[in-house]
Protein backbone atom coordinates (compact mmCIF):
# COMPACT_ATOMS: atom_id res chain seq x y z
CA UNK A 1 0.00 0.00 0.00
CA UNK A 2 0.97 3.68 -0.29
CA UNK A 3 -0.26 6.78 1.64
CA UNK A 4 0.57 10.10 -0.13
CA UNK A 5 -1.10 14.09 0.62
CA UNK A 6 -1.18 16.96 -1.46
CA UNK A 7 -0.77 18.91 1.95
CA UNK A 8 2.55 18.16 2.91
CA UNK A 9 5.68 16.06 1.20
CA UNK A 10 7.59 12.66 3.00
CA UNK A 11 8.80 14.00 6.13
CA UNK A 12 7.70 17.30 5.14
CA UNK A 13 6.96 20.51 7.26
CA UNK A 14 3.21 20.34 8.08
CA UNK A 15 1.50 23.59 6.90
CA UNK A 16 0.51 25.68 9.87
CA UNK A 17 -3.40 26.02 8.41
CA UNK A 18 -3.27 22.24 9.52
CA UNK A 19 -1.80 22.58 12.85
CA UNK A 20 -3.43 23.26 16.38
CA UNK A 21 -1.56 26.30 16.91
CA UNK A 22 0.85 28.29 14.68
CA UNK A 23 3.88 30.35 16.13
CA UNK A 24 2.21 34.63 17.13
CA UNK A 25 3.64 37.78 15.84
CA UNK A 26 3.31 38.49 19.58
CA UNK A 27 4.33 35.88 22.37
CA UNK A 28 4.43 32.47 21.97
CA UNK A 29 1.63 30.89 19.94
CA UNK A 30 -2.11 31.66 18.77
CA UNK A 31 -4.47 28.85 17.37
CA UNK A 32 -4.69 27.74 13.60
CA UNK A 33 -6.97 26.92 11.20
CA UNK A 34 -6.83 23.38 12.47
CA UNK A 35 -7.62 21.70 8.98
CA UNK A 36 -7.10 17.52 8.82
CA UNK A 37 -4.65 17.47 5.87
CA UNK A 38 -5.22 15.97 2.44
CA UNK A 39 -4.76 12.30 2.23
CA UNK A 40 -4.98 9.31 -0.40
CA UNK A 41 -4.31 6.01 -0.49
CA UNK A 42 -4.11 3.10 -2.94
CA UNK A 43 -2.70 -0.67 -3.11
CA UNK A 44 -5.22 -2.02 -0.77
CA UNK A 45 -5.01 -6.22 -0.84
CA UNK A 46 -8.35 -8.29 -1.71
CA UNK A 47 -9.98 -8.92 1.39
CA UNK A 48 -10.23 -5.32 2.33
CA UNK A 49 -13.42 -4.76 4.09
CA UNK A 50 -12.74 -1.28 5.53
CA UNK A 51 -9.86 1.25 6.55
CA UNK A 52 -8.06 2.24 9.54
CA UNK A 53 -6.29 6.17 10.03
CA UNK A 54 -4.49 7.21 12.86
CA UNK A 55 -2.10 9.85 13.31
CA UNK A 56 0.45 9.90 16.12
CA UNK A 57 2.82 12.31 18.11
CA UNK A 58 5.70 9.39 19.71
CA UNK A 59 7.63 12.92 20.14
CA UNK A 60 5.72 14.09 23.57
CA UNK A 61 7.86 15.11 26.41
CA UNK A 62 6.98 12.75 28.94
CA UNK A 63 7.89 14.98 31.53
CA UNK A 64 5.62 18.53 32.09
CA UNK A 65 8.35 20.20 33.94
CA UNK A 66 9.80 22.31 31.54
CA UNK A 67 6.56 22.25 28.97
CA UNK A 68 6.34 25.85 27.85
CA UNK A 69 7.75 27.62 30.86
CA UNK A 70 9.55 30.91 30.45
CA UNK A 71 13.45 30.39 30.44
CA UNK A 72 13.74 27.58 30.12
CA UNK A 73 13.85 24.51 27.40
CA UNK A 74 12.27 20.54 27.10
CA UNK A 75 15.60 19.15 25.92
CA UNK A 76 15.64 16.58 23.29
CA UNK A 77 17.23 14.02 25.12
CA UNK A 78 14.13 13.67 27.38
CA UNK A 79 12.30 10.62 26.78
CA UNK A 80 9.37 10.54 24.95
CA UNK A 81 5.80 9.29 24.39
CA UNK A 82 2.85 9.10 21.96
CA UNK A 83 0.23 11.84 21.29
CA UNK A 84 -2.45 10.72 19.39
CA UNK A 85 -3.69 13.73 17.04
CA UNK A 86 -6.57 11.07 15.50
CA UNK A 87 -8.14 7.66 14.79
CA UNK A 88 -11.23 7.29 12.71
CA UNK A 89 -12.31 3.63 11.89
CA UNK A 90 -14.63 1.97 9.64
CA UNK A 91 -13.74 3.82 6.14
CA UNK A 92 -15.31 1.92 3.62
CA UNK A 93 -13.66 -0.08 1.17
CA UNK A 94 -14.49 1.86 -1.66
CA UNK A 95 -13.12 5.57 -0.45
CA UNK A 96 -9.38 5.86 -1.02
CA UNK A 97 -8.96 9.57 -0.34
CA UNK A 98 -9.80 12.60 2.28
CA UNK A 99 -9.67 15.95 1.17
CA UNK A 100 -8.23 18.78 3.26
CA UNK A 101 -10.39 19.97 5.73
CA UNK A 102 -13.02 17.64 5.37
CA UNK A 103 -12.93 16.04 8.99
CA UNK A 104 -11.63 19.53 10.49
CA UNK A 105 -12.00 23.33 10.20
CA UNK A 106 -10.82 25.47 12.90
CA UNK A 107 -10.06 24.86 16.56
CA UNK A 108 -13.59 23.62 18.67
CA UNK A 109 -12.86 24.87 22.42
CA UNK A 110 -14.23 21.54 24.57
CA UNK A 111 -13.68 19.34 21.06
CA UNK A 112 -15.69 18.35 18.64
CA UNK A 113 -18.60 16.43 19.94
CA UNK A 114 -19.35 14.79 16.20
CA UNK A 115 -16.61 15.38 13.84
CA UNK A 116 -17.19 14.81 9.87
CA UNK A 117 -16.21 12.36 8.45
CA UNK A 118 -16.80 10.00 5.42
CA UNK A 119 -20.12 7.73 5.88
CA UNK A 120 -20.37 5.04 8.17
CA UNK A 121 -16.94 6.26 9.63
CA UNK A 122 -16.69 6.84 13.75
CA UNK A 123 -13.73 8.67 15.25
CA UNK A 124 -12.25 8.18 18.54
CA UNK A 125 -10.59 9.87 21.56
CA UNK A 126 -7.41 12.10 20.87
CA UNK A 127 -4.75 13.31 23.97
CA UNK A 128 -6.17 17.03 23.81
CA UNK A 129 -8.90 15.46 26.11
CA UNK A 130 -5.98 14.50 28.96
CA UNK A 131 -4.14 17.45 27.87
CA UNK A 132 -6.88 19.92 28.55
CA UNK A 133 -8.63 18.35 31.58
CA UNK A 134 -9.07 20.54 34.23
CA UNK A 135 -9.26 23.32 32.05
CA UNK A 136 -11.94 25.33 32.49
CA UNK A 137 -12.57 27.29 28.97
CA UNK A 138 -10.99 24.00 26.78
CA UNK A 139 -11.79 20.95 29.00
CA UNK A 140 -13.56 18.18 27.48
CA UNK A 141 -13.60 15.38 24.99
CA UNK A 142 -11.62 15.86 22.06
CA UNK A 143 -12.71 13.38 18.91
CA UNK A 144 -11.39 13.25 15.83
CA UNK A 145 -8.33 15.27 14.32
CA UNK A 146 -6.62 18.08 15.98
CA UNK A 147 -3.44 19.12 14.58
CA UNK A 148 0.25 19.70 16.38
CA UNK A 149 0.71 21.73 18.37
CA UNK A 150 4.17 20.96 20.53
CA UNK A 151 5.86 22.64 22.90
CA UNK A 152 7.27 26.20 21.80
CA UNK A 153 10.02 26.06 23.82
CA UNK A 154 11.30 22.24 23.04
CA UNK A 155 14.36 21.15 21.50
CA UNK A 156 12.90 18.30 19.27
CA UNK A 157 11.14 18.13 16.04
CA UNK A 158 7.75 16.78 16.47
CA UNK A 159 7.29 13.79 13.49
CA UNK A 160 3.08 13.03 12.88
CA UNK A 161 3.00 9.56 11.71
CA UNK A 162 -0.44 9.15 9.70
CA UNK A 163 -1.21 5.68 9.00
CA UNK A 164 -3.79 4.11 7.02
CA UNK A 165 -4.45 0.49 7.88
CA UNK A 166 -6.56 -2.54 5.43
CA UNK A 167 -8.76 -4.29 7.66
CA UNK A 168 -10.74 -7.63 7.28
CA UNK A 169 -13.25 -5.84 9.35
CA UNK A 170 -16.79 -4.69 8.47
CA UNK A 171 -17.20 -2.56 11.13
CA UNK A 172 -14.03 -2.10 14.35
CA UNK A 173 -15.26 -3.65 17.55
CA UNK A 174 -14.75 -0.22 19.63
CA UNK A 175 -16.88 1.57 21.66
CA UNK A 176 -18.14 5.14 21.10
CA UNK A 177 -14.83 6.81 22.45
CA UNK A 178 -12.38 4.56 22.05
CA UNK A 179 -8.93 4.84 22.64
CA UNK A 180 -6.02 3.83 20.20
CA UNK A 181 -5.68 1.18 22.96
CA UNK A 182 -8.66 0.18 22.29
CA UNK A 183 -8.52 0.60 18.77
CA UNK A 184 -4.91 -1.58 18.68
CA UNK A 185 -6.48 -4.65 20.87
CA UNK A 186 -9.31 -4.35 18.47
CA UNK A 187 -7.50 -4.74 15.04
CA UNK A 188 -4.99 -7.32 16.09
CA UNK A 189 -5.03 -9.73 13.98
CA UNK A 190 -7.01 -8.30 11.55
CA UNK A 191 -4.80 -5.72 9.19
CA UNK A 192 -3.98 -7.04 5.62
CA UNK A 193 -1.77 -4.28 5.28
CA UNK A 194 -0.76 -1.24 6.27
CA UNK A 195 1.20 2.17 4.78
CA UNK A 196 2.41 5.15 6.55
CA UNK A 197 3.43 9.01 5.79
CA UNK A 198 5.48 11.38 7.92
CA UNK A 199 5.40 14.90 8.73
CA UNK A 200 7.42 17.25 10.97
CA UNK A 201 6.07 20.06 13.02
CA UNK A 202 7.60 22.68 15.54
CA UNK A 203 6.48 25.82 17.16
CA UNK A 204 9.98 26.76 19.00
CA UNK A 205 11.46 29.95 16.77
CA UNK A 206 14.80 28.71 17.23
CA UNK A 207 13.98 25.54 14.59
CA UNK A 208 13.70 26.38 11.26
CA UNK A 209 11.59 23.60 8.84
CA UNK A 210 11.20 23.09 5.24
Amino acid sequence: MQLTSNTFRPNGRIPGRCAFAVQAPHGHVRLAANRNPQLQWSGAPAGTRSFVLTCIDADAPTRPDDVNQEGRTVPAELPRAEFVHWLMVGIPPQITEIAEGACSEGVTAKGKTAPAGPEGTRQGVNDYTGWFAGDAAMGGTYLGYDGPCPPWNDERIHHYQFEILATDLDACPVGEAFTLADLRQALDGHVLARASLRGRYSLNPAIRLR
